[in-house]
This record gives C-alpha cells, sequence and structure tokens, in this order.
C-alpha cells in the first residue's frame, strides 16, 4: 500500500537477546497506524573464503537485501556488542551499501540503533556510537530516546538516550525487563512517527 510507513529493523544475533529486542521495537512500530515493521537479519561471515550460507534462513528473520533499504522509510539497526563495536556479520553487510550511498538513497531518512551485550560494561553506547558511523555517512538522521520517557531515569538494566541496550548477563539468560520492554516499544513507535512526518 502507497500510504504505508515501512520500518526496516535490520539486526545481527547470535544468542537471541538482540532478536528479542528488535521484535519488541517492531511492536512499537506496528502501534502507529498506516506502519509495518520488516525484520531482517545478516548472514554468518567466516575467515574460511570456501564457506557459504543458505541463501534463506532455517529459523527467524529472512536475510536482509539491498532492495530492503531502498524500500524502507526508516531503519533500526541492532547488533550485540563485539569488543565495543558493532558484530563483523551486520558492518560486512554495511560495507557493500556504497551503491546507496553514491545515489543518497537513505539521505533525510530517520535510524536508531539498538544493542545487547553479556557483561554489563560490555560496550554498550560505544557500540550504539559504532552503528550511527555508517548510517550518519548515508545522510540517515539518527534519533535516540529521549529523557521524556519516564523509563529512561528509572532503568538498571538497559537503554540509553542513544539508543535501546539490554545486559542479557554472561550465560544470555536475564529476561528484558519491563522498563526495558517500554524503551524498546517508544524507540520503535518515535521512529515510526518521524518517518511519517519526514515522508
Amino acid at each position: 500500500m502507497p500510504d504505508t510507513t515501512h520500518i526496516l529493523i535490520l539486526y545481527y544475533s547470535r544468542h537471541g537477546s538482540t532478536t528479542k529486542l528488535a521484535n519488541l521495537i517492531a511492536r512499537g512500530v506496528e502501534s502507529v497506524p498506516n506502519a509495518v515493521a520488516i525484520l531482517r537479519t545478516v548472514p554468518e561471515v567466516s575467515s574460511n573464503c570456501e564457506a557459504t550460507t543458505a541463501t534463506i534462513p532455517s529459523t527467524g528473520a529472512p536475510f536482509v537485501s539491498i532492495e530492503d533499504l531502498q524500500q524502507c522509510h526508516g531503519l533500526a539497526l541492532g547488533s550485540p556488542t563485539r569488543f565495543g563495536n558493532m558484530a563483523a556479520p551486520l558492518k560486512y553487510f554495511l560495507d557493500n551499501t556504497a551503491s546507496l550511498w553514491l545515489s543518497s538513497t537513505l539521505s533525510n531518512r530517520p535510524a536508531a540503533v539498538f544493542t545487547s551485550t553479556s557483561s554489563l560494561h560490555g560496550g554498550q553506547e560505544a557500540t550504539l556510537l559504532s552503528m550511527m558511523l555508517p548510517l550518519l555517512h548515508h545522510g540517515m538522521l539518527i534519533t535516540g530516546i529521549p529523557y521524556s520517557e519516564a523509563d529512561l531515569h528509572t532503568t538498571r538494566s538497559g537503554g540509553s538516550p542513544y539508543g535501546m541496550s539490554h545486559f542479557n548477563g554472561e550465560n544470555n539468560d536475564l529476561a528484558i525487563t519491563s522498563e526495558e520492554k517500554q524503551l524498546c516499544y517508544a524507540l520503535g513507535k518515535r521512529l515510526t512517527i518521524l518517518a511519517q512526518k519526514l515522508r
């Protein structure tokens, strides 16, 4: 439908916590009338140059395509933390979006970022900032979570003005808290409303 706002939620998840955040952000997106969340992931990368990945994952979200980025009105980008940086599979995909950069396809579209980490001080904010960098090069408009969201003042686990975060513990077994759920929802809703206004 031509009037529908499409928000691409593109993420990489190894143990499932980033997937859970993506699904919660999608609920916030779809709480806005005439909006749809499109969940996509990226394949693993390998140091073995002979390794290949099936074109369709056996479970979870489909793999992203350049066309998914071209067609979205807004983007939520998510990754677990890898030494204070986004995971290699997500960066590998982004490194291959030069054609969109050359054509300014993503310029003036809103974007948000989210992450999940297994250690409390594992570089959540550094990871969020690392994901912003290629989006800024694409000319995207970064949105975070404003302190008008009451849960940002009370959370003891995740969430920041830079974007959504979650501490999932060393065994990847800590549940997403009620504050984190609300902040995911708020981020998805905010991103979508901005996308509709910018259209």
